[in-house]
């Protein structure tokens, strides 16, 4: 063969490959006024989901075809469909115009929705955060028919799989979610977020959250597991991000609002007002609850302002500045014995005790976008807030009030902090690679004051030293921390459909506690013959190195087999070992936790009729604190608070839904879903020094926790209905099923709700209607060590409740 014939053979040689070589396709996706929109689906006519904008209305993919059939697909826009070549497919301009609200009905967009996102996770890259690998689950609120006006977790949350709930606040003024075997008081197990910064009263020193948005004014829910313990902070629970509405990008003004009424007195309002003016952009709420509750003295109200500002100077940089404030009284009717549940559930023997809250965060975010590849966010955020909790507490809570001294506690808690990450796409190998590093800076001065109350019955949270100088629960303590955190993931391409996920974090913790408690000790005639003040100045410093991987495998757009492993930490608070409770003791010795969670699942849909998420996890859990029964020198059993042992949890979570209205109606005309959540968990303390404790069961895990649905629409009406149950529980690590004096230990009995929701859309009109417990069950999941207890908290019974919406 001569030389221009093996020149000829290596030019068509290098056609095939140029023919097969990947192209890169990119673009950005704006409206027809130039913002850009965020989480467009991009979709090739042939092999689904290609890709979705990024924050700054960046979408980017490769593909082998030469010609490719693309929709652009938003929920509140007109599909867009454009047919490029992939060799001249760069910077491609996208605009998409909105839906007319006269052209669909709420129906149509629901079906919409429905038929392309059956189950929603996090993409593997959001702005400047990543989640391969990783458990994500997405609530989203415009689909859930939940009440929404009362915050009902258990409906907001019925999709995401394995959560256990305590259900005993009807008016969702604090979120009380925990899962795994984790405690779910006010959801202190995880880092809690709104739109990416902390907003529990403090992030090491005090994790829990008296401040809950109201789910009127949000647009989803991000929960991510275990593994966000590197990106997030180091809670064994993972994260939990409530993402507001955002600003109305087509008007200048929208208005809408929303009023609930319901049983036991209960009134809620909710206005917003939303817009965009050029490069400026706003959404702000007012937010109005009152009710009686549905046990004696247990009446609230509420007042809740949120406004969120925007300024777009470039398309790539935004200036963004919220504000969030809250305010509520509510009177808290105490717990109960088991004795006493049984008698009459919904009793209440405490008349005086009263609790408010006043929550004032901030927020100011900048993000810039570097190039094409770079994306940075800063966020600086800060919390003034207080706590006030005042009643009458015994260790039986069966005695009657005397009308005499009450405890009062009160917490104010003032914190700052600001985090900054980077996020840039690079080749490494020549493979496509994602890296993202991060730091924050957390730095809190709270106080914590324990002392006499009023013997009154108004909410008078002033301290009363003297008129009752000799009150024995006297401290008064100050607890300044500081958090130092550098933190990194990198995803990694093998090929086109493997990807692995390294990452670390670096902390560095200093908690101190500078106070005081007094110790007062009187005879039998009441008079004093011991008052010792005792100083207590601890400071604790640590750092340590957290580390993960985590792992995915995509062969289709529809079909995902993932895995993670991520250590865990949680630092000890001294909040809790300071305030002096009669209900329980707490263990000189009581340390920090720490741990690992291992995560590994498959997710996906089937034709866009069957969506899937079935995972299996693992927690290991080392000196896990919690509560075992002790005998005491005085002859009294008590229970400790304190480093029970080691411990495993495992489980299988899973969540499948099915599109029936695609399998078997076939009629857009029609909405029918169908869900079934299912997890099995099971546990086991593996090491502990207490006597009887090693073998048992870890407390707060039923092991099965079963909830279905079914949503069924005809037009512009929609109906649901679900039903929940969750096997037995217990609250102690002795494993004990019969409560004690204090009702603070014994078992939670396994319990079931059905649940029933309605409504109806007529141009600018929605009516909604449900019944909460529409089988009047009496049941409780709670057993309070503290306020509102200590004791069993009740759950609500049957309950109405009709909401009217109107938009402008």
């Amino acid at each position: 063969m001569k030389l221009k014939d093996y020149n000829l053979l290596l030019l068509l040689m290098l056609s095939a490959f140029s023919m097969l070589a990947q192209q890169q396709i990119s673009g950005t996706i704006t409206n027809l006024q130039g913002s850009v929109l965020e989480d467009v689906g991009v979709y090739d006519k042939t092999s689904g989901l290609l890709t979705k904008s990024d924050a700054n209305g960046f979408f980017t993919f490769e593909t082998e075809k030469e010609t490719l059939e693309l929709t652009f697909f938003d929920y509140e826009y007109q599909v867009f469909e454009q047919t490029v070549l992939s060799t001249n497919a760069k910077n491609l301009k996208i605009k998409l115009a909105p839906l007319a609200e006269t052209t669909l009905s709420e129906v149509e967009i629901t079906l919409r929705k429905a038929k392309l996102f059956s189950l929603k996770q996090l993409n593997d890259v959001e702005e400047t955060a990543i989640y391969a690998g990783k458990k994500t689950e997405v609530v989203l609120i415009d689909q859930s028919m939940a009440n929404l006006g009362a915050n009902n977790a258990r409906q907001l949350y019925s999709q995401v799989a394995g959560l256990n709930i305590y259900q005993n606040d009807d008016a969702g003024l604090q979120l009380n979610i925990g899962g795994r075997g984790l405690d779910p008081n006010r959801t202190a197990n995880f880092n809690t977020r709104q739109n990416g910064y902390d907003i529990s009263a403090d992030v090491l020193g005090y994790p829990e959250s008296y401040y809950t948005p109201t789910a009127e004014a949000l647009q989803e829910i991000q929960i991510v597991r275990g593994a966000a313990s590197l990106q997030y902070g180091t809670q064994f629970g993972g994260l939990v991000n409530f993402k507001m509405k955002t600003p109305n990008k087509e008007k200048p003004l929208e208005l809408i609002t929303r009023n609930t009424i319901g049983s036991n007195g209960l009134y809620t309002n909710f206005t917003s007002a939303s817009g965009t003016k050029g490069k400026f952009s706003y959404y702000t709420f007012f937010n109005y609850k009152k009710g009686d509750g549905f046990r004696d003295n247990s009446n609230f109200e509420s007042k809740n302002f949120y406004a969120h500002l925007g300024y777009q100077f470039n398309d790539k940089t935004k200036l963004e500045g919220e504000v969030t404030y809250l305010r509520y009284l509510a009177k808290q009717g105490g717990g109960l014995s088991d004795a006493a549940f049984k008698e009459d559930p919904y009793q209440s023997n405490r008349a005086r005790n009263w609790f408010q809250v006043d929550w004032l965060l901030y927020n100011l975010k900048l993000s810039h976008k570097f190039s094409e590849n770079t994306n940075f966010t800063f966020n600086a955020f800060g919390l003034n807030a207080s706590r006030d909790a005042l009643g009458f507490r015994t260790n039986r809570v069966d005695q009657a009030d005397d009308n005499g001294v009450r405890d009062l506690i009160k917490g104010q808690f003032d914190n700052f902090g600001f985090e900054t990450r980077v996020l840039t796409n690079y080749n490494l190998f020549n493979k496509k690679a994602i890296g993202l590093l991060g730091a924050k800076f957390y730095k809190s001065e709270n106080t914590a004051e324990q002392g006499p109350g009023s013997d009154g019955i108004d909410p008078n949270f002033d301290f009363q030293y003297d008129t009752f100088p000799n009150y024995s629960n006297q401290s008064d303590f100050t607890y300044p921390n500081l958090n130092v955190a550098i933190f990194g993931e990198n995803i990694v391409y093998l090929n086109d459909e493997v990807s692995i996920t390294p990452g670390f974090r670096f902390e560095y913790i200093n908690t101190q506690s500078d106070g005081y408690f007094r110790r007062i000790n009187t005879d039998a005639a009441g008079n004093v013959i011991l008052n010792e003040k005792i100083e207590d100045d601890l400071t604790r410093k640590r750092s340590f190195v957290l580390l993960g991987l985590g792992a995915s495998y995509k062969p289709s757009t529809s079909f995902e087999l993932y895995g993670n492993v991520s250590q865990n930490y949680r630092s000890v608070t001294f909040t809790d070992i300071s305030i002096t409770n009669p209900a329980f003791v707490i263990s000189p010795d009581i340390d920090d936790e720490s741990g690992f969670t291992v995560d590994a699942g498959v997710r996906g849909r089937v034709s866009n009729k069957i969506s899937y998420d079935v995972s299996a996890f693992s927690l290991f859990y080392n000196d896990r604190i919690g509560f075992i029964q002790r005998g005491f020198a005085d002859g009294s059993v008590k229970s400790e608070r304190g480093n029970v042992g080691d411990a495993m949890m495992y489980g299988v979570e899973s969540l499948v839904e099915f599109n029936l209205e695609n399998l078997l109606l076939n009629n857009e005309d029609y909405i029918f879903n169908y869900y079934v959540n299912m997890s099995f968990v099971d546990s086991e303390y593996t090491k502990s020094d207490e006597n009887g404790v090693e073998g048992n069961k870890v407390e707060f895990i039923p092991n099965y926790n079963f909830k279905t649905g079914i949503r069924l629409g005809y037009k512009d009406f929609l109906s649901n209905i679900q039903y929940t149950y969750l096997s037995s529980q217990f609250t102690d690590a002795t494993n004990s099923t019969e409560g004690n004096l204090s009702g603070v230990t014994g078992e939670i009995p396994a319990y079931d709700v059905l649940d029933v929701s309605f409504s109806y859309k007529y141009k600018q009109f929605k009516l909604e209607a449900g019944v909460n417990n529409l089988l009047d069950n009496a049941y409780f999941t709670r057993r309070a060590t503290g306020y509102p207890g200590p004791g069993i908290i009740p759950s609500a019974n049957r309950n109405f409740y009709t909401t009217l919406e109107i938009k402008f």
